[in-house]
């Protein structure tokens, strides 16, 4: 009962972390539901460019690949290395889902640091990456979770549950507790560093505007390459050991 209860106070934490709020924010209210404008704006610019990056890949593809062939080439043959890495063998149907997980991220993360969106004059806030917002990684964490449950119980039918009693019993609450805390560190992990990082620059540039802040900027891209790395290969090994069992 205890660990139920501790479950589910987990769970209403993970549900309550959507509504923190950092500066003011601009909203849309349709019906009833009061949308959080700023995030489905930017996210819709990331998810034009995914897709024109994809028409564009695919749309005349040569025999001899050209330059973009062989960049697109090597980014989806690096997205399979990863998933084949800490999947395993039967890595190939999860290749789509690792991949738009990276690719969502990566870009987000790289849109805050090369897109004017300051210029960008809202009623209320401003525009950011957004994996600047607890609610897009949330979102991204809790699809995670989903996903390796789905593997999981895909693969060995009700029997994945079994992996909670193993290598004791004794170790049920803390197993149980683990699933729930793996979408609390993916989504504050990620939300923690883009935020940091903008911010950093912001003081920056409001207090040397013209020199300090370019090296930090590109530390700053760098580091939002490693996080969209970090979220993708945590989100396959937990998807691999899901199908796998307990390591």
């Amino acid at each position: 009962m205890n660990v139920l209860l501790c479950s589910i106070k987990t769970l209403k934490g993970l549900y309550d972390i959507s509504g923190v709020e950092v500066g003011q924010h601009f909203y849309w209210q349709i019906g009833s539901f009061q949308v959080h404008a700023q995030v489905l704006i930017t996210s819709w610019v990331v998810i034009a460019i995914l897709l024109g990056s994809a028409i564009i890949a695919v749309r005349n593809p040569q025999t001899i690949p050209t330059d973009g062939q062989n960049f697109f080439e090597y980014v989806l043959e690096f997205i399979r290395d990863v998933s084949k890495t800490q999947i395993g063998e039967e890595y190939g149907p999860w290749v789509p889902f690792i991949g738009t997980m990276f690719l969502f991220i990566f870009v987000s993360n790289w849109s805050g640091a090369l897109l004017p969106w300051k210029i960008i004059q809202l009623p209320h806030g401003e525009l950011a990456a957004p994996t600047n917002d607890i609610n897009t990684t949330v979102a991204l964490a809790l699809l995670t979770s989903i996903a390796y449950f789905y593997a999981g119980l895909t693969k060995k039918g009700l029997g994945y549950f079994g992996k909670y009693i193993q290598p004791t019993p004794i170790l049920l609450p803390i197993n149980i507790l683990e699933d729930f805390t793996k979408p609390l560190s993916l989504s504050f992990r990620l939300f923690g560093n883009i935020l940091a990082d903008e911010l950093v620059v912001v003081v920056l540039v409001s207090l040397v505007p013209l020199v300090v802040p370019i090296p930090v900027m590109f530390l700053g891209l760098f580091t939002s390459g490693i996080q969209a790395l970090i979220f993708a290969t945590l989100a396959a090994a937990y998807i691999g050991e899901s199908m796998e069992g307990h390591h």
